[in-house]
């Protein structure tokens, strides 16, 4: 084994209350890529903070390369060769792909065509293709992730630290980090890949971390393992199994939610929805597959009355909704999860309290005459952390202060329990562990069982197939086809998400 370039040493962490590490040590070898696996809120990024300077340890020791270090901040460590790629960017999205990599680096006039010059040439050697003179703001989040890692390539990282690096990327956008990740260590540096995802630390590892409620329970090889065995480590427990869909006759079931030709055009520009019918009957889970921004979030939105349609019509039990407002559709029992919570699911700085008045402070539920009835509101709260098994102290917490899993389950309650007759999930298990996404699944499947219509908008194949009765192919704002689940192979369906019409070809 080549020397440790990194030692952590019997860490401690406390937060007032919460203990988020407890005498945890992790070694990292030069030329060595480290998964460190768990479940939200299992202490991993806290442990890596610590080591980036953004957190201070409540006790233990850091070594660098066979020395003890203390490192007070991000500019300590990032003098140690040491850096960090977070969940959440730290862009300036009004700057430049240069301006941002230079930003606190240079000093005095910049000849910023030079300096564009000298990323571009950045990027090709590590084969990102990356406009150093785009402003951020007009990249996709993959491109944006990119920008992150050539920040830390530019000072000459040797240790990087990749916190849920793919929690917002495509397949595709997937395996170009995963190549980069192998290129890097090859190049005598070393990776600690913060995840809770088994295809990618199977992938790519060399050491596997096992951390659980603060803990080290295990330290593995990537050879000497696997899933199922990784899996029980993380969660201390086998994962439920869950009823496979499909089945029923959706045909003698009531059509809750019709859409007939619905289209979203702008001026002067092609369609981002393109003449959709589909249909949803109660019961039942109609999956939307389909890569990344082919149209599915604008079709969520104009479901649930965000956007606007140019043309066709949605009902909602026999009632033409095209025109009325959210405020309306939410009253008829509509839910949504909006994929980004971050943006439009929560407010951070509230408690989970006042996150479940979110959307309902004009219902009747805890509001009466303009008083809201907070006595009952938080017991309705304390209700909903105790059923789907939220990890908070009470409901006074602010959402904020939550694993981005626990975080979900916030959002994910309050919808499920809005939407009495349909509930529109849009990405709900991305960035979440294996735990989380085998809860929020027996959530969406409980929707189901109980007469709801269910709308699941997911990236992840596995998903859809898991959970669908009926699977829906996007491609360019366009349905390529509506199939029962069993009917496509994985490969059939993937070519439908590339536009192709397998059947059509086979035809001709």
């Amino acid at each position: 084994m080549s020397e440790a370039v990194i030692e952590l040493k019997h860490i401690t962490k406390r937060f007032a209350k919460v203990l988020a590490n407890d005498d945890v040590s992790i070694t990292v070898h030069k030329g060595e890529v480290v998964a460190l696996l768990g479940e939200n809120g299992a202490g991993k990024s806290t442990i890596m903070k610590i080591l980036y300077g953004l957190y201070h340890a409540t006790s233990g020791e850091i070594w660098i390369d066979g020395k003890e270090r203390k490192i007070a901040s991000p500019k300590e460590a990032m003098a140690l060769g040491i850096s960090m790629i977070q969940q959440h960017f730290s862009l300036v999205p009004a700057h430049t792909v240069t301006e941002n990599i230079i930003l606190g680096n240079c000093k005095g006039r910049v000849d910023i065509k030079a300096k564009e010059k000298e990323i571009e040439a950045l990027a090709k050697q590590y084969g990102f293709d990356v406009p150093a003179g785009e402003y951020i703001k007009n990249l996709s989040v993959g491109t944006q992730q990119k920008v992150e890692i050539l920040k830390a390539l530019y000072l000459n990282a040797r240790i990087l630290i990749m916190d849920e690096p793919t929690a917002v990327l495509t397949p595709q956008e997937i395996d170009t980090l995963m190549t980069f990740v192998k290129n890097y260590v090859s190049k005598g540096n070393s990776v600690v890949f913060i995840t809770h995802k088994m295809k990618e630390v199977m992938q790519v590892s060399d050491t596997i971390v096992v951390m659980r409620n603060g803990k080290i329970c295990g330290t593995v090889k990537r050879e000497d393992t696997n899933e199922k065995e990784l899996a029980h480590m993380m969660i201390g427990h086998d994962l439920e199994t869950l009823q496979a869909p499909g089945g029923d006759d959706l045909e003698k079931k009531k059509k809750r939610l019709i859409v007939e030709d619905l289209t979203i055009q702008k001026k002067d520009s092609a369609p981002v929805l393109d003449h959709i019918n589909l249909t949803v009957h109660e019961g039942e889970i109609l999956g939307i597959a389909g890569v990344s921004d082919n149209g599915q979030q604008e079709l969520c939105e104009a479901l649930y009355g965000a956007e606007t349609p140019t043309q066709g019509k949605i009902l909602l039990d026999g009632r033409d909704i095209t025109a009325t407002s959210v405020k309306d559709r939410i009253t008829m029992g509509m839910g949504y999860t909006a994929s980004d919570r971050y943006r439009y699911g929560m407010v951070a700085e509230m408690s989970l309290a006042e996150n479940m008045l979110l959307k309902a402070s004009y219902l009747k539920n805890w509001v009466s005459h303009g008083i809201i009835n907070w006595k009952k509101l938080r017991q309705y709260t304390e209700r909903q952390i105790k059923e789907y098994k939220i990890k908070a102290p009470d409901c006074n917490v602010t959402v904020g202060s939550l694993s981005g899993g626990n975080q979900q389950k916030v959002v994910v309650a309050r919808e499920a329990d809005m939407g009495k007759s349909l509930v529109i999930f849009d990405q709900p298990t991305r960035g979440l562990d294996l735990g989380a996404i085998n809860y929020v699944h027996k959530t969406i499947l409980g929707e189901k069982n109980s007469g709801k219509s269910v709308i699941l908008v997911s990236t992840e194949l596995s998903e859809i197939f898991a959970l669908s009765d009926r699977i829906a192919v996007m491609y360019k704002g366009r349905i390529m086809g509506i199939y029962k689940n069993g009917e496509l192979t994985t490969e059939k369906i993937g070519l439908l998400m590339a536009g192709y019409q397998p059947d059509k070809e086979e035809e001709a």
